[in-house]
């Protein structure tokens, strides 16, 4: 039965449990992850801690009353054939070899691609480059000299200027 189990049936939390165990030092027999698995005699022992605690007694007058317990050892299994133990390592230092070198090969592959590609964005941006220049020397081809700000009227072939109206001026006709 785990803690959680045992915390159910005695009608405490888990860590009220896990609390005893400590406090009291008891020797419980933990799972392969560590975990507590309690058997019916600890579960008893539970209940009668939990009884004498209900009936005003403290947990540190409890801990000199329980009974003591040889700390039990968990059942571990012996490797039978030594043999496939050592292929075993082999096997996982190969897989690591080669995991190690195609790692290598894919950072290698990523490595040339990134330069194609730095390569490719450089070609862009000195053409890009190239192409500013031209627009620059066409813009300046094109401004050339400035108009009059007048506009002229040719009149018996003299130059005469417009003037302007007093009103259209005001308002920008």
């Amino acid at each position: 039965m785990n803690t959680a189990e045992a915390a159910k049936l005695l009608g405490v939390s888990i860590s009220t449990i896990q609390r005893w165990v400590k406090q009291l030092e008891l020797p419980m027999e933990r799972n392969e992850r560590g975990h507590y698995h309690f058997k019916d005699e600890d579960i008893e022992l539970f209940k009668n801690i939990h009884e004498q605690l209900q009936n005003g007694t403290l947990l540190q007058d409890i801990s000199q009353e329980k009974e003591k317990k040889s700390p039990r050892k968990g059942t571990v299994k012996a490797v039978a054939n030594g043999d496939a133990l050592v292929k075993l390592y082999a096997k996982v230092k190969d897989l690591e070899l080669g995991l190690h070198s195609k790692a290598d090969a894919v950072a290698s592959y990523q490595l040339l691609q990134h330069r194609r590609e730095i390569e490719e964005l450089q070609n862009l941006v000195s053409s890009l480059g190239q192409q500013v220049s031209q627009l620059q020397t066409e813009i300046t081809k094109l401004k050339g000299p400035a108009p009059s700000e007048k506009p002229l009227v040719l009149e018996n072939s003299k130059v005469k200027r417009k003037k302007k109206n007093f009103v259209s001026s005001l308002f920008g006709f």
